[in-house]
């Protein structure tokens, strides 16, 4: 059979074969390749971002955490459940009693991880799960709108002020969810959830309109 043959539900083998592998093409690589990046028109479309960060998953005492985060990022550890804290690319996220999920850009990990890991020694579990995660942001005056057909969860300003951290399910899917201004969100998600969210979110936002940003 040739690589252009059909196979199982008239897909070409292309379609599942792995794309080559690498330390940088694993990390940096969209899961949304085959994300259909189409502009619908609409009198108030959302805008779509994927952002390709670095993911690290905090674990340890809280009062060791903070030391080591302010120390070696000049970060602000949020001790506060549900809440996070943000300067320029960096972001941590209270997700746990004794877990915290950071983002940093992707040319930093791997210096923040090493400076984490001295300054907060033995009491403290560091793991990169930049493999496993990407971040699709949500924009736009109509984004609340598409939240609420997506999600259980009350995205109200109210209920879902600007820094808060919710672990939730949308679309039927689990994501890290994080309010980022008024009319900004951002989903954390697992990256063999990306392409289906991305479908869902386009359909979700058609009434509205839908437009497909690159990451800057």
């Amino acid at each position: 059979m040739s690589n252009s043959e059909a196979v199982g539900e008239g897909l070409s083998l292309e379609y599942h074969r792995m794309p080559e592998s690498g330390p940088n093409l694993d990390r940096a690589a969209s899961p949304l390749a085959r994300g259909d990046r189409r502009t619908i028109s609409g009198p108030s479309p959302i805008t779509v971002t994927e952002r390709r960060v670095g993911h690290l998953i905090l674990r340890g005492p809280p009062e060791r955490l903070a030391a080591a985060v302010g120390n070696r990022l000049g970060l602000a550890l949020p001790i506060e459940p549900l809440t996070s804290s943000e300067q320029a690319s960096v972001c941590i996220r209270w997700v746990g009693p004794d877990e915290w999920l950071l983002t940093l850009p992707l040319d930093t990990l791997a210096l923040a991880e090493a400076n984490l890991r001295d300054a907060g020694g033995a009491e403290i579990a560091l793991v990169d799960v930049s493999g496993g995660q990407t971040v699709l942001v949500i924009e736009g005056d109509r984004a609340m709108q598409v939240l609420m057909k997506s999600t259980s969860y009350d995205v109200g300003l109210q209920n879902f002020p600007v820094g808060k951290v919710v672990t939730t399910t949308f679309a039927q899917a689990q994501v890290v969810l994080r309010r980022v201004t008024d009319g900004t969100f951002e989903l954390i998600l697992r990256r063999s959830f990306a392409d289906y969210l991305w479908a869902w979110l386009r359909d979700a936002a058609t009434e509205f309109g839908f437009v497909s940003q690159d990451d800057a």
